[in-house]
């Protein structure tokens, strides 16, 4: 009895992956071996940076409420932690957001808390 194998099923995945690298550079968009790798190191990335984002956000916060407040003589960690001996609860987004966009509703905060 002839072998069997189902062509159309492991076309249509090949087909799949060569789709999802479309536009990369060179053998990586069209010769399946390479694209499939690519294209799993690229899910392997995607993992790891959407944890590294949430670090990278965090630390650009901190960096704008710190040149904030530096305007008004005082350091970050002064600040957090007068925040929170007053029990004022803002998180570092609310923070930087203000100190960017709003400076008069920061410098009511810094006020609040000196």
């Amino acid at each position: 009895m002839p072998r069997s194998v189902n062509h159309v099923a492991s076309r249509a995945r090949r087909k799949k992956v060569l789709n999802l690298t479309k536009g990369y550079w060179g053998a990586r968009k069209n010769v399946w071996t390479i694209a499939k790798n690519v294209w799993e190191k690229g899910l392997t990335y995607a993992y790891r940076d959407r944890k590294n984002k949430k670090r990278n956000f965090r630390a650009l916060w901190i960096q704008r409420i710190n040149a904030g407040v530096r305007e008004h003589g005082m350091s970050y960690s002064e600040f957090i932690g007068k925040l929170n001996a007053k029990n004022i609860d803002l998180n570092r987004k609310v923070l930087a957001d203000l100190a960017m966009n709003h400076p008069e509703a920061f410098k009511a905060v810094i006020d609040a808390v000196k």
